[in-house]
């Protein structure tokens, strides 16, 4: 299964990181228009 998730901000990061812990088997695709991903969640 895909996830695909738009936005690189905290809310963008927590649903990748939440995901991939979740179900380790996911192919997970972040993207971001801007040139810096958050870090911060």
């Amino acid at each position: 299964m895909r996830l695909v998730v738009v936005g690189g901000d905290a809310a963008g990061g927590s649903a990748v990181a939440n995901a991939g812990r979740t179900d380790p088997s996911l192919e997970i695709v972040m993207f971001e228009r801007g040139p810096w991903t958050s870090y911060s969640a």
